[in-house]
């Protein structure tokens, strides 16, 4: 048996004439032994949609320079019917909840767009997001790891970039799909 972490790579194509057998092993645990109970599930009520589940994640960075700042990139995910992301900066720094977190000790997401803002592109971060289909990254040092691996590199200061990216989308009245997602 082998296990991965979710999302760390693309799906195999599905392949029917593969065959196998399976062997029922019984487990032979007393449920007296088990000293854990799943009692409830919560989900995170963010309003936004779910950042494993997202066809488009806008993640923020240390560049970002405060949590009041997430602003601009929770405005940018909810025009684009996505997800909020954060860099373990600054989940460390108490910007955001671990909940945000991408990278190695994160979480790992697979969208169809990944948009850095204001993010270094550590290897632990990285590691996070080298399976997304198109890595935009917008950072004013030209030089970060993180547009190195970007299809679309972004050389300049997010506080521009950003609101001129927002007011465009905004003045292009982007249409909503049938799930309410943003469709350009």
């Amino acid at each position: 048996m082998a296990t991965v972490r979710a999302k760390i790579a693309r799906k195999a194509k599905k392949n029917l004439e593969r065959k196998g057998d399976v062997i029922p092993v019984p487990v032979g645990t007393d449920p007296k032994e088990i000293r854990v109970r799943v009692m409830d599930f919560l989900k995170h009520g963010n309003g936004l949609v779910n950042i494993e589940e997202a066809d488009v994640v806008v993640c923020g960075g240390r560049g970002l320079q405060s949590p009041a700042n997430f602003g601009l990139i929770e405005e940018l995910a909810r025009l684009l019917g996505g997800a909020v992301g954060a860099t373990r900066p600054v989940v460390d720094y108490g910007w955001k909840s671990h909940s945000y977190q991408i990278g190695q000790t994160g979480k790992t997401v697979q969208p169809k767009i990944y948009i850095a803002c204001g993010v270094s592109g550590s290897l632990q971060h990285r590691v996070g997001i080298e399976s997304s289909d198109t890595i935009v990254a917008i950072n004013k040092d030209p030089n970060a790891p993180i547009m190195k691996i970007a299809d679309y590199p972004v050389v300049g200061d997010l506080f521009k970039v950003l609101p001129a990216l927002i007011d465009e989308i905004k003045s292009k009245r982007v249409m909503r799909g049938s799930k309410g997602r943003g469709v350009l």
